[in-house]
């Protein structure tokens, strides 16, 4: 199952990735681009994903994934219930919305070195 405390460590472990306390809500970013953001009541997490692919994910699995509210549909964006994920598909998750926002020479150093 998810944590709060699992989704700051996958995500501070990243390179560039600061956290920020944004309307009472903790969010990551990587310069001013938010790739992770946490419900004010901690039990769900918006995260970066490719716009073309979110409604595939969430028609697959409703009762883990839905998208974020109307105003935020432009973004590449979806969300997920902490609670439905377990440590090792949420880490994959975070190092993707990650992905999508460093450039490609930061996740490629990362990468080597975690291979």
């Amino acid at each position: 199952m998810g944590s709060v405390d699992h989704v700051r460590e996958v995500a501070l472990s990243l390179p560039r990735t600061t956290e920020h306390l944004i309307r009472d809500r903790v969010k990551f970013r990587v310069g001013r681009i938010v790739y992770l953001a946490l419900s004010q009541d901690e039990t769900t997490l918006g995260f970066a994903f490719p716009r073309e692919e979110r409604a595939a994910l969430v028609a697959a699995e409703p009762e883990r994934f839905f998208l974020p509210q109307f105003s935020d549909l432009r973004y590449h964006w979806v969300c997920a219930h902490l609670d439905r994920l377990d440590d090792g598909e949420l880490r994959g998750l975070i190092v993707d919305a990650w992905r999508m926002v460093v450039p490609k020479r930061v996740y490629a150093e990362w990468h080597q070195g975690v291979s």
